[in-house]
C-alpha cells in the first residue's frame, strides 16, 4: 500500500454541504487520516480570514487559499502571490462598464465593488462573509484573488481577453452560477500543491486531493490520487483519477476508504 503523506481538501461542495454543515463521516475521516500522520490542507478559493471556524472544527492548521495565491503550513506562511495591479484595475473597469460586481480578496478583508448591491448581499450571505469593505484604489496592489459576480454565460470572455494568462472558473454552488473565480495560469491550486510537495519533500504518488469545481482541476491533475466529488462540475471528472460519492453522501470518507485509509 502507498505510504500517503498529504491530503488536500477543497471546502465548498467537498467538505461543506449545501446547508454549510460538515458530515460526521467527513470529520471522522479527517481525524483518522491525521492519526495516521497524514498532513491535511484546506485548499480553497475562499479567503483564509473567513475559514477559521472550519479549520477549528476539523483541527487543521495548513491551508491553500485564494485559489493558490497564499499558502500556510502549520500556521507558518509559505508563500503569498498578489495579482498584477494592472489586471485588477482593468477588471474593476470592465465590471463597472458591464454592470457586474466583484469582490477583491486581500489577506485581511473582502473588498466589494458595491456593498449595497442585491447580488453582492446574496454572495455575502451565501458564504457567511464577515470582513467586508468597499472598494478604494489603495488596495489595488494587495489583491490575492477576485470573484466576479452577475455575469451571463458568454461574459467571462470579456475578462479573459483583457489578460490571456487568466481564465474564469464558474462557482459550483447552486444560486451562484453567475459568479466566476479568476484563476491565473501561473497561480492556482495545482501549482500551490506542487510547491508544497517540493517544500515538504513529498512525492506526487503520496498525495491525495478532493474537489468539486473547475478551480480544482489543476489540483486534481497534479496529485497521485485525485477525487472528483459526485456533485462535481461535469467538466471536472476528466481531470480526476476517481469519482467518489456526493458531499451529502460521505464523498470524502468513501474516497479515503477506497484507498484503505479509513475503516
Amino acid at each position: 500500500m502507498t505510504d500517503y503523506k498529504v491530503l488536500f481538501l477543497d471546502i465548498d461542495g467537498t467538505i461543506l454541504k449545501p446547508d454549510n454543515t460538515i458530515e460526521d463521516s467527513t470529520k471522522k475521516a479527517v481525524a483518522e487520516v491525521k492519526k495516521k500522520g497524514i498532513e491535511v490542507f484546506l485548499a480553497t478559493g475562499r479567503p483564509l480570514h473567513e475559514i477559521s471556524h472550519i479549520a477549528e472544527e476539523l483541527n487543521i492548521t495548513s491551508f491553500i487559499g485564494y485559489n493558490g495565491a497564499y499558502a500556510i503550513h502549520q500556521d507558518q506562511d509559505i508563500f503569498r502571490s498578489p495579482m498584477s495591479s494592472q489586471t485588477v484595475e482593468s477588471y474593476v473597469d470592465i465590471a463597472k462598464k458591464h454592470g457586474h460586481e466583484l469582490v477583491l480578496y486581500t489577506n485581511q478583508e473582502n473588498i466589494f465593488s458595491d456593498l449595497d448591491s442585491s447580488v453582492v448581499k446574496e454572495f455575502i450571505s451565501a458564504f457567511h462573509l464577515q470582513k467586508n469593505n468597499g472598494y478604494t484604489k489603495d488596495v489595488i496592489d494587495k489583491i490575492l484573488g477576485i470573484t466576479l459576480i452577475n455575469l451571463s454565460e458568454n461574459e467571462p470572455a470579456l475578462y479573459e481577453k483583457a489578460d490571456p494568462s487568466i481564465h474564469l472558473s464558474q462557482v459550483n454552488v447552486d444560486g451562484l452560477r453567475h459568479c466566476y473565480d479568476v484563476i491565473r495560469d501561473n497561480v492556482n491550486k495545482g501549482i500551490a500543491v506542487q510547491h508544497i510537495l517540493e517544500l515538504l519533500h513529498i512525492p506526487k504518488e503520496a498525495s491525495i486531493a478532493f474537489g468539486d469545481g473547475m478551480n480544482d482541476k489543476e489540483m486534481l491533475s497534479v496529485v497521485g490520487e485525485g477525487f472528483a466529488m459526485g456533485n462535481g462540475h461535469p467538466d471536472l471528472f476528466q481531470y480526476a483519477k476517481y469519482k467518489t460519492t456526493k458531499v451529502t453522501n460521505s464523498g470524502i470518507y468513501n474516497g479515503l476508504k477506497s484507498l484503505g485509509l479509513v475503516d
